[in-house]
């Protein structure tokens, strides 16, 4: 696959509105609906490491769960292999916290192999990606923590700054209110979205909601929000059961005293219209938290062994390590 094939596979997007594409379909001469406009990024081309300009399928995996990685997940791993404790880990070790992530990634888990419907794709998965990137041609290199968790965070912001492109129709530096309610439903599940687009639609119906324009600022800001949709949640689901109706200003003091996320008032007010489903002038937050959460879902793709068997597979593999080196280290004596 190309870049922009990768991109396209990682992205939910819609066509942007100001490009007047019709929602169903496509005219002769017209770009498919939800094509992915913006240009292939320099930083994703990093994942073509044989410089051929297409992504491999073992590339893909190794793309798809770098993605998947939450940074508190990666940082348990991380230390429990770093056996010495100097923030550090070589290229064994960062294949071994790969494969424990990847375990826990649906497609990752099927084709670790580097097969894919009985076809060879071209070596193991761990063969691919960025590990010349990382730990040099001869693999001797080392690999700080700190360093991949800031590669990490590039890696989600450039995502982001992708998507929000797509919806820069025009390129004037923001998108529009339709376009950011637009990129809040992509994800929903397709029963529930004909539902929500109707709502999106209504936009245009709202002229004190229509003329709002989206920074990307603001838009990374809901993007930090969903990475803390847990606390979130759980914050929504307590106040709710307690007072009842949720207000817009509790949902501002939600996201910012218990995630640290300062919305602003337009976007929040994007959030109430899209997510009041039955028009009562209150926020679904059910709908809500329901969209947001099968995003992370069509992202990550985890599977449902859950936190128990991903202790278990952390103490396995760090055994296993443990003794090939004891073996190694007797050997050499």
């Amino acid at each position: 696959m190309t870049p922009a094939d990768l991109m396209r596979a990682v992205v939910p997007v819609f066509p942007p509105s100001e490009s007047h594409l019709v929602r169903d379909g496509y005219l002769r001469g017209e770009r498919n609906p939800g094509e992915l406009r913006c240009a292939p990024s320099k930083f994703f081309m990093l994942f073509d490491t044989n410089s051929d300009g297409h992504i491999s399928f073992k590339e893909y995996i190794f793309f798809v769960t770098l993605l998947s990685i939450p940074e508190s997940s990666f940082s348990v791993a991380f230390k429990m292999f770093d056996l010495d404790c100097n923030g550090e880990i070589d290229i064994y070790e960062f294949k071994k916290v790969m494969t424990l992530m990847r375990a826990h990634n649906r497609q990752g888990a099927h084709h670790s192999d580097g097969h894919r419907g009985g076809h060879n794709l071209g070596g193991h998965i761990d063969s691919g990606g960025l590990l010349q990137d990382f730990f040099g041609e001869d693999g001797k290199k080392r690999l700080q923590y700190d360093t991949f968790v800031q590669f990490l965070r590039d890696l989600h912001e450039e995502m982001l700054k992708l998507e929000f492109a797509h919806y820069d129709y025009k390129f004037r530096g923001t998108i529009s209110a339709k376009d950011f309610a637009l990129s809040m439903v992509a994800s929903a599940d397709l029963k529930y979205l004909n539902k929500l687009l109707d709502r999106v639609d209504d936009l245009d119906n709202e002229p004190q909601l229509s003329h709002i324009r989206i920074s990307f600022e603001e838009f990374k800001s809901f993007a930090e929000l969903r990475k803390k949709l847990q606390p979130f949640s759980l914050a929504l689901f307590c106040f709710g059961q307690v007072n009842g109706l949720l207000t817009r200003s509790d949902f501002k003091r939600a996201a910012s005293q218990v995630c640290g996320v300062s919305l602003t008032d337009n976007m929040i007010e994007l959030v109430f219209h899209v997510f009041d489903t039955n028009r009562d002038g209150s926020l679904s937050s059910d709908e809500f938290i329901r969209v947001l959460e099968k995003r992370a879902r069509d992202i990550a793709e985890p599977t449902e062994a859950g936190i128990l068997n991903f202790m278990s597979c952390c103490g396995n593999c760090t055994r296993n390590y443990k003794s090939n080196l004891l073996s190694s280290w007797s050997t050499s004596c």
